[in-house]
């Protein structure tokens, strides 16, 4: 297990639009089996490679309800639906939410580590993930979402208290909330209890 280090705001690689990868090769395997190793470390529910330093389109998700994690080659959203208002957060922007604009819906096509195409319908916390995360290999942070200039905050610094800054969370803010990219309160780049 390796865990790699963690790009933070403003490093200038979290502005670049990651590469498509046109062949897989064996060491991806372990490149994202550390980037896994790495969102878990950090107790989120998603990474992009350029959180990490790589410039690979490349990206890993894993909400609470999934036992395995996705692993994303290519990834890119072919639609969405509808619009809703979410309160997220970032691996790469610790210590901070905001209130986002975030589709319902997302579809969305990437390749497995086999080569293969992977088609994905989702809603709620993974559509909220999947956005979060290709934002991310196109250059796009969660702020540039944010309803208004003045829907960023600063978290509580008590300790046990939002401790991993990658999250996403899925629904009313008022309510302990699903982490994007890094578990919150229940349980970032969405994660349960306080998580690209």
């Amino acid at each position: 297990m390796a865990i790699l280090n963690m790009r933070l705001v403003p490093d200038p690689i979290l502005r670049k639009q990651a590469k498509k990868i046109g062949k897989i090769l064996p060491a991806l395997k372990k490149f994202t089996a550390d980037m896994v190793d790495t969102m878990h470390s950090h107790n989120g529910v998603g990474l992009a490679a350029n959180q990490v330093g790589s410039l690979q389109k490349i990206a890993v998700i894993q909400i609470p309800d999934m036992e395995e994690p996705l692993v994303l080659v290519n990834p890119e959203v072919t639609r969405r639906e509808g619009e809703r208002e979410v309160v997220e957060g970032c691996l790469s922007l610790p210590g901070y939410r905001g209130m986002v604009k975030r589709s319902v819906k997302v579809r969305v096509r990437a390749l497995g580590l086999d080569g293969k195409v992977i088609r994905i319908n989702a809603e709620e916390l993974l559509a909220q993930a999947l956005e979060h995360e290709t934002d991310h290999l196109n250059g796009v942070l969660f702020i540039d979402h944010l309803v208004s200039p003045g829907s960023l905050w600063k978290i509580s610094d008590e300790p046990g208290e939002d401790d991993d800054d990658d999250g996403l969370e899925d629904g009313d803010p008022n309510t302990s909330a699903m982490t994007a990219v890094a578990p919150a309160q229940t349980g970032d780049s969405y994660a349960p209890q306080d998580p690209d």
